[in-house]
């Protein structure tokens, strides 16, 4: 495996140059030497550090690029970060990256907001009809029901107790 010495960028054994920066590539010897994962900012890069740290992979970052004039004007490093990590660890790092949804793999969907696959989703009301047995009419007669009943205790409440005082005066 080659890596460039300047962005750490990996690539085939059979490439010559970075196709970033178009550096001489180099043969990685060591297995420490740090390689390019991913490049964040903020709290996604945040995210992929403690995710690394959970995982035992050691990380390092490299600024990419600096733009002063927004850092002095926001008051915030809006600057993109490279995450490197151990070439030993590449492969398991890349793997967590992609469990937390930071790298998507090739032919992956990425769903945007809004868009969701319906498909073979059934909607709430058909949902709630095979649980409960029952359609919509269904749940508005038991709904009436309800209320009739509700009503009866209270007026039949208000009945009895007057049907009880009619007795106990009327003697």
């Amino acid at each position: 495996m080659k890596y460039c010495n300047s962005c750490r960028k990996l690539h085939n054994d059979n490439e010559q140059t970075c196709n970033e920066c178009k550096k001489p590539l180099n043969t990685i010897e060591d297995n420490n030497t740090p390689v390019f994962l991913i490049s964040a900012e903020g709290f996604e890069k945040d995210r992929i550090i403690a995710a690394l740290a959970d995982a035992g992979i050691p990380s390092d970052i490299k600024r990419q690029k600096k733009d002063n004039s927004a850092n002095a004007v926001t008051g915030i490093d809006m600057s993109d970060l490279n995450i490197l990590v151990p070439f030993q660890a590449y492969e398991k790092a890349y793997d967590i990256c992609v469990g937390i949804g930071a790298i998507k793999e090739e032919g992956e969907k990425i769903i945007e907001d809004g868009e969701y696959e319906t498909s073979n989703e059934q909607g709430l009301d058909k949902q709630f009809e095979q649980i409960n047995g029952g359609s919509k009419a269904g749940r508005i007669v038991l709904a009436v029901m309800l209320l009739i009943l509700i009503a009866l205790a209270v007026f039949g409440t208000d009945a009895i107790t007057g049907f009880i005082g009619n007795l106990f005066s009327g003697s």
